[in-house]
């Protein structure tokens, strides 16, 4: 049985954490939260008390919020780096910069450790199902030697290249069209219920077509209508943070991002008026222009 560990056991982690369990891995997670490690115990792994408690660890997925965290989990002071024995491989699934990305490259040079660039996408839901789409930057030969964990954990996954931080580069592209592709559903929606049509027409209508025929407009469009606006898996604030990496590589890429820009101010009204909610709020904020409610 290989040893896994997942630092970071919110949504997503422990999503992972429980996919690694399925795989026959024998699994140890660490969060500064008592309670998500003994609810890893619960499902049948190993809360770790501190990250020194992973020395024996193979292969180590790192899914915090910030490159500071990701840094400080990594490189700091009690940290990955000194508790690993070398030739384990960190595994970095959450979402930073690409410059940030490539400062923890440059922090485990010569410590005999081998590192993943790896962010991911399919949110909680997906980190449930292993289903997440994984865009992975690695040498080759790391790459192969940790199949194992990423098919764990992952249904579509894509190796983008060995230079580390190139994962970190798709993935803030990526999510610019994805927050693109929120503030027009978001938008499309609160007009029509603005117009006076009724949400159900909305979803029957728009799901017809070859853009609303899919899951991620389906799943979206439901949440709004049944006003699920919290505790979803989707939360607004993780869709700022991500949606300012895009535009801060716009900016070092001199590219002009006309759309993006829009939908990320948009988001950062919402997050101000609510930031608590999950993506679906932004409605909740459109609403407030017309007085009408999208729902069924």
């Amino acid at each position: 049985m290989k040893n896994a560990a997942v630092v970071g056991l919110g949504n997503m982690g422990m999503g992972m954490a429980k996919n690694l369990l399925a795989a026959g891995f024998d699994v140890r997670g660490y969060d500064l939260r008592p309670e998500r490690g003994r609810l890893l115990a619960e499902l049948g792994g190993t809360s770790a008390a501190s990250l020194a408690d992973l020395a024996e660890v193979e292969v180590v997925f790192v899914m915090v919020m910030s490159g500071a965290q990701v840094m400080d989990v990594v490189a700091g002071q009690d940290s990955l780096m000194t508790a690993l024995q070398p030739g384990a491989t960190i595994i970095v699934s959450a979402t930073i910069q690409p410059a940030e990305m490539r400062a923890v490259e440059e922090a485990l040079a010569g410590t005999g450790l081998n590192l993943i660039d790896s962010p991911v996408s399919g949110g909680q839901f997906g980190a449930e199902a292993g289903t997440l789409t994984m865009m992975v930057a690695a040498e080759a030969a790391v790459f192969q030697a940790n199949q194992d964990a990423l098919n764990a954990v992952g249904g579509q996954i894509f190796h983008v290249g060995e230079m580390v931080g190139m994962g970190q580069t798709v993935k803030a592209a990526l999510q610019a069209y994805i927050g693109v592709s929120f503030a027009g559903i978001f938008e499309s929606l609160a007009l029509g219920a603005a117009a006076g049509v009724k949400g159900e027409t909305l979803y029957e209508v728009f799901s017809s077509t070859h853009v609303g025929d899919t899951p991620f407009f389906k799943n979206c469009a439901q949440q709004i209508m049944d006003r699920r606006f919290e505790d979803t898996g989707s939360h607004i604030g993780t869709m700022v943070k991500d949606l300012g990496i895009s535009m801060a590589m716009a900016r070092e890429n001199g590219m002009p991002l006309f759309a993006t820009s829009s939908a990320y101010e948009l988001f950062k009204a919402g997050i101000s008026m609510y930031p608590e909610g999950d993506n679906w709020t932004i409605v909740k904020f459109l609403e407030q222009f017309s007085g009408a409610e999208v729902t069924w």
